[in-house]
């Protein structure tokens, strides 16, 4: 089912992202603007000092020509003012009737410029006694045929924007506030927006966490999208229905565990309570039976405690370098008798060598298991067919038996622990429905593989692959 979500209070969470992405938006905004606005004050003044150095030369170069068209002499200039404005309009913007608005007319207005004559005298501007203005403009000389005629001054681009009051960067700080402030408002409302999507997933997961600590294990959370919020939605439902496979496997295993002690011991106190109201005779007969109930019962605990042990990884495994070949041939051989009075003909096909590491013991143990499942539930006459092949890649151990077989959709279960086919729980036509699980058990233990098929013969086919002995070292332990 899916997590239905309260209406919470304001996450923690969403609060601390909004906080943290809306600090850190602002700053950034706020170190643009003042780094856009220093580079664009300096910029732009070295912008004006260039462009005034270079209205200057211009105007210089100009004003020697007219001095020497005017025969020498600069009193045409002194006697008319107006026609200093003339020729800087004339030097400045040939062929235009006025000079630019705005900004280029600031930069070129003819009071910025002050000639004076070769002697020093003023021609336009200021007089020789104002020593502090003139010391802050900028002078150029005046040259003609090599010989310089007069000083041009200009202001710096300094003065021109303390009187232009930074018009141009006015409008641009103005224009970049604006910028600014849209990012901001813009990084408020993405704050605001990531803050709340991530707070609410990330709480829906608590929430769900919660429920899972308190073992509601059906609860699943909704998978949308592929990001990384997404993929942890899945791994969590694997999680919850992980768990709530294994809490259904726990409670069957007890329940299964339960049956299977309760029938042998049911048994024996049937028994015990005949002998004891007369109406069975205590002889060595009732006291086989009642032995081998208890056997019965020593080796269903001796089963569950290996498998215990396997899951706990404590299962006592002494490997050591062994022919996996011979093992195996000299189990079916002793089996080949007990197989005859089953009804079960045995074909082996076993390679002469197959070495690896595995214990001697636990290695004829699943033998003996695979034995068992197989007299048990193979109709006589019946057969099985033992192949065994060893590559470099690994050693094959391929158990097949004729019918009866198992449905596919039951192939994964048969080495779930107490799971018989037939779903009865009667050992006339089965064990404990343990010798399957501890097969697999012995099988991980050795660092091998068990996978179940149907046979071709009609019955069950097993497949068990184990790593081969390629050692150099212990092929030294071997000889």
């Amino acid at each position: 089912m899916s997590l239905r979500l309260p209406r919470p209070a304001v996450s923690r969470l969403g609060v601390k992202l909004f906080v943290v992405i809306l600090s850190v938006n602002v700053a950034i905004s706020a170190l643009v603007f003042l780094g856009i606005s220093r580079s664009l004050d300096r910029g732009f003044i070295e912008y004006l000092d260039t462009t005034q150095a270079n209205r200057a030369e211009t105007l210089a170069e100009g004003l020697g020509e007219e001095w020497a068209s005017r025969g020498g002499d600069w009193q045409w200039l002194r006697a008319s003012p107006s026609a200093w404005h003339r020729l800087v309009r004339q030097q400045l913007w040939p062929g235009a009737g006025m000079p630019p608005q705005g900004i280029e007319r600031r930069l070129g207005a003819p009071k910025d410029f002050v000639l004076h004559d070769a002697a020093g005298l003023p021609v336009i501007g200021l007089p020789p006694d104002d020593k502090e203005e003139a010391a802050t403009l900028r002078w150029l000389p005046i040259l003609h045929e090599g010989k310089q005629v007069g000083t041009l001054g200009y202001r710096p681009p300094e003065q021109l924007m303390a009187r232009m009051d930074h018009i141009f960067l006015s409008r641009q700080q103005r224009n970049l506030a604006i910028i600014v402030g849209s990012l901001g408002v813009a990084s408020l409302l993405l704050a605001g927006g990531l803050s709340w999507w991530l707070g609410r997933r990330t709480r829906s997961m608590a929430l769900a966490t919660r429920r899972l600590t308190e073992g509601d294990y059906s609860i699943r959370l909704p998978e949308r999208g592929q990001d990384e919020l997404s993929r942890l939605s899945r791994d969590f439902n694997v999680l919850a229905a992980t768990l709530e496979a294994s809490r259904e496997a726990r409670s069957r295993w007890v329940s299964d565990i339960a049956h299977e002690l309760r029938t042998p011991l049911a048994v024996l106190r049937g028994e015990i309570e005949a002998m004891q109201d007369g109406i069975r005779r205590l002889d060595q007969d009732s006291l086989h039976s009642l032995a081998q109930e208890v056997g019965q019962l020593e080796r269903l605990v001796a089963d569950l405690r290996l498998l215990s042990q396997s899951d706990a990884g404590a299962l006592e495994v002494l490997l050591a370098p062994l022919d996996l070949a011979e093992s195996l041939a000299d189990r079916l051989e002793e089996a080949e008798g007990w197989l005859t009075d089953s009804g079960i003909t045995l074909e082996t096909r076993i390679q002469a060598e197959a070495w690896m590491r595995g214990d001697v013991q636990r290695l004829r143990q699943l033998w003996n298991n695979l034995l068992d499942n197989t007299c048990a539930y193979t109709r006589a006459p019946g057969r099985l067919r033992v192949n065994l092949d060893a590559t470099a890649q690994g050693i094959r151990v391929t158990w097949e038996d004729s019918a009866p077989g198992v449905p596919e959709g039951e192939l994964a279960r048969l080495t779930e622990r107490l799971y018989r086919v037939e779903g009865s729980r009667n050992r006339a036509s089965g064990g404990s429905g343990l010798g399957l699980s501890i097969a697999a058990a012995l099988v991980k233990a050795h660092g091998g593989e068990m996978h179940p098929s149907s046979s071709s013969l009609g019955g069950l086919c097993w497949t068990l692959t184990f790593p081969p002995l390629d050692d150099d070292r212990s092929r030294e332990e071997i000889a």
